[in-house]
């Protein structure tokens, strides 16, 4: 099929789906999108104010020893630090708009922070998908087996891990996790990349909370939908439950949790900073802790720059799906997804 017959298909295809409904969704994708960078702007703009609160010696680094006080003022005033800040700010943002977000300081000497992050993000990218593939694995099959034996053993203990996982503090099960089943399992207690046995913990780790997370909503959504009237009408007529499950309670458990999953997914890829600190893994999370140890602030900004990007696209990608995988949602201005 050539380009010109798409083009003439693409009046049929808009006629099939509707202009107005194609008006509607990209009128409410730029509404959110402008939500999005409206809100990103704010953090952005609140962190880089916070930091200019920070004690100065983050900008001077080891230097500072060797300056006298009229070089350290010399210093700072070529960096831009004695402008106003509304100044400072406008800098920064056109700095960021050409992909420039400073050099680092204290942690690698003026080294781009573009460079620095692009060497750990690798780190937080793998394990953060491969914590998602496996709290999904694991997390939404439980969900269902537990709506399916509502009050049963499985149901009980399912959600004894949840309760669990939810009121206990993190860092707590995680030292138990290192401290015990590294030699309970053999395992090593830090991360080495060239032995993947060493990688079984901190990704076991990071699925903890994704699990649960998936599991109790799943768990939740499906038993709503199980007490719904077209399931009990449904049931009466004699359907099978295997084809009630799979065909009706599922598919429609599922649309609750899209608005969920694209923000579960990137905070997860994030990496979890206690954990790659815990197992010394050199991704963006531990990297965010050392930066924040030596006042690193230009390397702190980016990341923080990173780390909000991608829980705001998160959202917005789960207020999208939401939108399109439920036909109730109207994307009218009166409408909305929450």
């Amino acid at each position: 099929m050539t380009k010109d017959h798409l083009w003439h298909l693409l009046p049929s295809f808009l006629g099939v789906i509707g202009l107005g409904e194609v008006r509607k969704m990209l009128w409410y994708i730029g509404k959110r999108l402008l939500q999005a960078v409206l809100t990103l702007f704010i953090i952005i703009t609140i962190v880089f104010s916070l930091l200019r609160l920070m004690p100065e010696e983050g900008y001077l680094g080891s230097a500072a020893e060797k300056m006298s006080p009229e070089q350290q003022e010399i210093y700072l005033t070529n960096l831009g630090l004695r402008d106003p800040l509304i100044v400072q700010l406008g800098n920064f943002y056109l700095d960021l708009l050409h992909g420039d977000l400073g050099t680092s300081v204290t942690y690698r000497t003026d080294v781009p922070v573009t460079t620095i992050i692009s060497d750990k993000i690798t780190y937080s990218l793998l394990f953060g998908l491969g914590a998602v593939a496996l709290s999904l694995i694991i997390g939404v099959p439980l969900g269902i087996l537990m709506a399916h034996m509502k009050g049963k053993w499985l149901d009980r203990l399912g959600t004894g891990y949840i309760v669990f996982v939810v009121a206990v503090p993190a860092a707590v099960y995680y030292i138990f996790i290192q401290m015990y089943v590294t030699d309970l399992f053999k395992l090593p207690m830090l991360f080495d990349e060239y032995n993947p046995v060493s990688w079984i913990l901190p990704l076991t780790s990071m699925a903890l909370a994704p699990t649960a997370s998936y599991a109790m909503w799943m768990r939740r959504y499906m038993v709503d939908e199980l007490n719904k009237d077209y399931i009990k009408l449904a049931r009466a007529k004699g359907v099978k439950e295997r084809t009630l499950m799979f065909k009706h309670v599922m598919r429609n458990a599922f649309i609750p949790m899209a608005q969920y999953l694209p923000a579960t997914i990137l905070f997860t890829i994030t990496g979890s900073i206690y954990i790659e600190s815990l197992y010394s893994i050199p991704g963006m999370g531990g990297l965010l802790v050392d930066v924040i140890q030596r006042q690193d602030n230009s390397v702190v900004q980016g990341l923080v720059l990173i780390f909000s990007s991608l829980g705001i696209i998160g959202l917005f990608l789960g207020d999208l799906a939401m939108a399109l995988v439920d036909p109730r949602i109207k994307l009218g201005k009166g409408g909305s997804v929450r």
